[in-house]
């Protein structure tokens, strides 16, 4: 364990320069038991205060345990926003929407190959209690960004799109033009950067006001698998030389947009 978090403290001291936000998965860490979620507090502390910290771990479920989910990430371990499940709906939600001081990305449409599997199904069109038509007959992902869009007080909540699912996000936009989106699967899940930076940022309030149009790309394996290099190791100056190299130049390829 103590090689896999030193590695994670050259990946950090390499890409924080150019980072927006870091965004640990917690499964690598929770994989290592006390040992590794002990690890994910030393490197949860050495990120500076101004970097937002998304802890990546879909989570979601009834409320009773939601509430001590986000106790755990937002309190315990301090983290700025975490990725959540919607399938349980937003009741059970509510104790990670209601923080106005954190926020929340619920998955939409993931970048992984079986997305279509559950994520395409059609859902039927649906009218509210007052016989008002409010969803047309659409897609999984797409019913979830339309009843995401209307959770929490507002501003505390975004999507997480796949990069390489870039028509979905082109009809995301469109469904939810005011909501943030994390976007992983550039890089080494092969997703395009060009349409992500056109139709990724928010067009409309909260997220169209902030810089970026709440627009956050995740670039993990894209960046950390420039340690390996030829294959030789090399000193630690050297592994953090190639990070800052990669990390660098994925920082021109997606600017903070204005």
């Amino acid at each position: 364990m103590s090689g896999i978090e030193r590695f994670a403290e050259l990946v950090l001291e390499a890409a924080l320069p150019y980072a927006a936000a870091v965004k640990p998965n917690l499964s690598f860490y929770e994989a290592f038991g006390s040992a590794g979620l002990a690890s994910l507090e030393r490197i949860r502390a050495r990120i500076p205060a101004d970097v937002p910290v998304i802890a990546d771990g879909k989570r979601g479920d009834i409320d009773t345990t939601s509430i001590r989910q986000s106790i755990a990430y937002f309190d315990a371990l301090g983290v700025d926003a975490v990725t959540i499940n919607p399938y349980v709906g937003q009741e059970a939600l509510l104790t990670y929407l209601d923080r106005l001081d954190r926020f929340a990305y619920a998955l939409c449409r993931t970048s992984n190959p079986g997305a279509a599997d559950l994520q395409a199904l059609r859902v039927r069109a649906a009218w509210d209690g007052d016989g008002a038509f409010s969803a047309p007959d659409e897609p999984l992902w797409a019913r979830v960004a339309r009843e995401v869009a209307t959770w929490g007080p507002g501003g505390t909540v975004g999507l997480v799109v796949g990069a390489t699912a870039t028509e979905e996000l082109r009809a995301i936009r469109s469904i939810a033009p005011g909501l943030a989106v994390l976007v992983p699967g550039v890089g080494a899940q092969g997703g395009n950067v060009e349409p992500v930076l056109r139709f990724g940022p928010a067009t409309a309030p909260p997220a169209g006001a902030r810089a970026g149009g709440g627009l956050l790309v995740n670039v993990s394996r894209g960046i950390a698998n420039a340690a390996i290099g030829d294959g030789a190791a090399g000193s630690n100056s050297e592994l953090v030389s190639r990070l800052s190299d990669v990390a660098q130049s994925w920082s021109v390829k997606l600017p903070v947009l204005p």
